[in-house]
């Protein structure tokens, strides 16, 4: 789970807790009054990013017509 802090504890530690990101990778949530409203993390390039994707998309020939009617039909 990630660390979380409040705007106005982050505001005055800005720079720390953002050197703490960068050191040990993990990302920092920001919170206004108990809800979280922002997360800090560290800097992924596109290429990693969509790295876990690669695989996991299939290829529809048909790309408007529905997939698996069969499944839907009645029996």
């Amino acid at each position: 789970m990630p660390k979380t802090v409040s705007k106005s504890e982050f505001k005055p530690r800005a720079l720390a807790y953002l050197r703490e990101v960068e050191q040990s990778g993990e990302p920092l949530v920001l919170t206004d009054r108990g809800r979280p409203v922002l997360r800090i993390s560290p800097y992924a390039p596109a290429s990693e990013t969509l790295a876990v994707l690669r695989g996991c998309v299939v290829r529809y020939d048909e790309a408007t017509e529905p997939v698996a009617v069969a499944d839907w039909e009645a029996g």
